[in-house]
């Protein structure tokens, strides 16, 4: 009989490659989806649908009383919140939520649980002579980050089988924030803020996947940074994909602070609608950091994690998909 795995936030980006992967490896699956979702790119797959109530903890441990899931791939999450509260209620709370109905209920093929964090819940280091580590001390500079690292601490509290993964900037196929930026170098035009140095990563959607059922069916407990391995400097994503479309761009560096402005007139803005905006003070603090480089030898080391794809690599695929699909 095939091991059961539940996986949260099914029917999103990350969700899409989580559930390839977890076919690939012979996993029983059950997509949890809210019923409003659209879930026809995921038609073709042979997975078992539901529907958990993350509110509840006493409906989440029904869910795994009923179920007796092996595993449990907590993938859903909120990156866009008008308030800390927000963020926490979603990132943490409800994490917190299914940790309590693990911790209580009578699941006895219970195996394992991965929660997928973010690099964010660290935050970046403030210059370029060092690499992040699991060790480094956190210092999330967003709402979004401060609540990943709230759900990070409170899972560490309980005794069950437990990985946590931070991965850094995902990209791939179906990946929408990124893919803006993709789309303005596509027209030509290759925006800057500030002139600063930075190092960046980055970690391909399948390769971010494979970790995740490395670390599913490791012995291994912990927690673990992942990216691809590599640093890269602020032109390099749109010098490849530059080359691999073959366009050419007119390249500009905005003043930090004409940014801050707007970034503020954004916020004040979108006040009193039920949006966000795609640029505010705490995503402009993230994409002008300096280094969110990182040091992946405790994933290489103990959950077999070897990245098969680059920067280079990665991107062409996306790109390649991304015109296919009309999306680019």
């Amino acid at each position: 009989m095939k091991q059961k795995v539940l996986i949260t936030g099914a029917s999103g980006f990350v969700g899409f490659h989580l559930i390839e992967a977890a076919i690939a490896s012979g996993l029983d699956i059950y997509a949890a989806v809210r019923k409003s979702s659209d879930i026809t790119h995921l038609q073709s797959c042979n997975i078992n649908y539901t529907y958990p109530d993350f509110t509840s903890v006493d409906k989440l441990r029904h869910e795994f009383e009923e179920k007796q899931y092996d595993y449990i791939i907590h993938a859903a999450g909120v990156t866009k919140a008008k308030t800390q509260d927000a963020y926490n209620a979603v990132n943490s709370t409800y994490t917190k939520n299914i940790a309590d109905a693990i911790n209580t209920s009578k699941n006895a093929a219970f195996k394992k649980m991965v929660f997928i964090s973010s690099l964010a819940a660290l935050g970046p280091l403030n210059d370029t002579s060092q690499l992040i580590t699991e060790e480094t001390s956190p210092s999330p500079v967003t709402a979004y980050g401060q609540s990943k690292l709230l759900a990070e601490k409170q899972l560490k509290s309980y005794n069950f089988p437990l990985t946590i993964l931070r991965p850094t900037a995902v990209y791939g196929p179906r990946e929408k924030d990124i893919l803006i930026i993709l789309q303005t170098i596509a027209k030509g035009i290759e925006p800057y803020i500030g002139k600063v140095a930075q190092q960046l990563s980055f970690v391909y959607v399948k390769d971010l996947a494979q970790a995740v059922i490395n670390a599913l069916l490791s012995t291994q407990n912990g927690t673990y940074n992942i990216t691809d391995g590599n640093c890269y400097n602020r032109y390099e994503l749109a010098n490849i994909t530059k080359d691999v479309l073959g366009k050419k761009t007119f390249k500009f560096h905005l003043p930090y602070n004409m940014v801050k402005v707007i970034a503020l007139l954004l916020e004040k803005t979108y006040a009193f609608t039920n949006k966000t905006p795609a640029l505010n003070i705490e995503k402009l603090n993230e994409l002008t950091a300096i280094n969110w480089c990182c040091n992946i030898n405790k994933a290489k080391d103990e959950l077999m994690f070897n990245p098969n794809y680059n920067l280079q690599r990665g991107l062409k695929e996306s790109l390649d998909w991304y015109q296919q699909n009309k999306w680019l």
